[in-house]
């Protein structure tokens, strides 16, 4: 029987060369508009894991499938390409391109996998709407606030209908009331299109949108109680 989850990680391993082991036998599934929040102290591998999941690092053992394509068999080409037509990055630093428009940053995944950029800018112009900066699309990023960038960043992961969602500390830094807003926006829009969501945060009220929470650990992620 296929497996339904959107993402799957079995017996996954990562050590810091000559230090110590960040985690060992770390198994993970993740299913269609499901988000899981993963917490832990600084140092314990948290955005590395992240970075396995994405296949930007390998991981010393173990494996990852996405979407029913495991990502060992992939050579970097392959990766780049998975990693364009179906995984969303959202950063803490928002990423978001001075020198391109709002609406030219937020086509930019569509931009790289397809020619057609009237429908790319199309595209893009729906989702800045759907986040609320419908009016915003030839703006640039100096002209918007912190919580209106992550907006952006947000409407960037999410257009090109990804089948994963990896977010770094996403409100990392916003304040309290505008990360409240932005994390409820996030989480429906993951939710509504049916991406599956691995969020790592140090935030008990980012984590709180989510519907799993785990902290990771040196022998993989324990369930926390909510």
């Amino acid at each position: 029987m296929a497996d339904p989850s959107l993402l799957t990680v079995r017996a996954l391993a990562k050590d810091v060369p000559g230090t110590r082991t960040l985690f060992r036998g770390l198994a993970l599934t993740v299913g269609a508009g499901e988000i899981v929040a993963i917490t832990g102290e600084s140092g314990v591998g948290k955005s590395t894991l992240l970075n396995i999941l994405a296949g930007l690092d390998d991981a010393d053992a173990g494996e990852v499938v996405i979407d029913g394509i495991a990502l060992g068999g992939l050579d970097d080409t392959a990766r780049t390409r998975l990693r364009r037509e179906r995984i969303g990055f959202i950063f803490q630093a928002f990423h978001i391109l001075p020198y391109l428009t709002l609406r030219q940053n937020v086509a930019l995944p569509l931009a790289l996998v397809s020619p057609d950029g009237t429908m790319a800018h199309a595209e893009a112009d729906a989702m800045l709407a759907a986040v609320g900066l419908g009016d915003r699309g030839a703006g640039y990023a100096r002209d918007l606030s912190g919580g209106e960038l992550q907006r952006v960043a947000i409407a960037r992961a999410l257009i090109h209908r990804p089948a994963l969602i990896l977010a770094d500390e996403p409100t990392g830094n916003l304040d309290p009331e505008t990360a409240a807003r932005v994390l409820t926006l996030f989480a429906n829009a993951a939710r509504e299109r049916g991406a599956a969501t691995v969020l790592v945060t140090h935030s008990g009220a980012t984590a709180a949108i989510a519907d799993r929470v785990l902290t990771l650990t040196a022998d993989g992620l324990v369930a926390r109680a909510r």
